[in-house]
């Protein structure tokens, strides 16, 4: 028989919900990095320490409290908590026509973000996207050794808290394409690489032009675009125009 389980559609949010030509992952690089440094690590220690953390662990915050003993809301609150959102981001009224274009008798939306809670609900509240997600996957600092994208256990998480028992019925974008393949290879139907190509953004302390490892559209079962407007040819089935 079918499965008669609805469709659910998860959203990263920093740097997909809006564009990293918002500056925010540098203003976040900046303020991770002084955090390092705040550890009594030297400048050259500290950069490296960043990005070997963030490459390893997904977060650099993983890092930190391995083998730093950090307290993960302290890191939280001078870092994720101390940026500027309101100045950087706005409502953007074509994103929010898209996801309330969503048919929500076929499909869930979910948001699903590395960050904690409080930075993730910020930024859907400033953005005015609140109303149109129906709940949010996070990184809970409070638990000893949480999940984070790409881990596995992330994602496994992530459908027992949407109720999801059909992972082929999982739509998810995401600007980090290692994020993206995870979710592929745990069987997650529908995956979407947001890439855009060009920009630069910061990852683990480091400058990067986006795009500078694009792939081909559609290999390994990802499509990859450059404007969530594209979603609404790539997933047809899931809006109602």
């Amino acid at each position: 028989m079918p499965s008669t389980e609805k469709y659910t559609v998860f959203l990263d949010i920093d740097n997909t919900l809006y564009s990293a030509s918002t500056g925010i992952s540098a203003a976040m690089g900046k303020k991770i990095h002084d955090y390092f440094r705040s550890l009594g690590l030297a400048e050259a220690e500290a950069s490296a320490l960043h990005l070997q953390y963030y490459s390893k662990y997904g977060l650099a915050l993983r890092g930190l409290i391995l083998h730093h003993a950090v307290d993960p809301v302290d890191f939280d609150k001078k870092c994720d908590g101390a940026l500027p959102l309101e100045d950087l981001i706005s409502p953007n009224p074509n994103l929010r026509k898209l996801l309330q274009d969503i048919d929500r008798s076929k499909a869930n939306v979910w948001a699903l973000t590395n960050a904690y809670r409080p930075h993730a609900e910020r930024v859907l509240r400033i953005l005015n996207l609140e109303d149109q997600i129906d709940g949010l996957i996070f990184c809970d600092y409070q638990q000893p050794n949480f999940a984070c994208k790409p881990d596995a256990q992330y994602y496994h998480e992530a459908l027992v808290k949407a109720q999801v028992t059909d992972p082929t019925k999982c739509y998810f974008v995401d600007d980090n394409r290692i994020n993206v393949d995870a979710a592929r290879a745990l069987g997650w139907g529908h995956v979407v690489h947001f890439c855009e190509a060009g920009l630069v953004h910061v990852e683990g302390g480091k400058v990067k032009e986006i795009g500078s490892e694009r792939l081909v559209n559609g290999q390994n079962g990802v499509d990859v675009i450059a404007d969530l407007e594209e979603l609404r040819q790539i997933w047809p089935e899931v809006f109602t125009s």
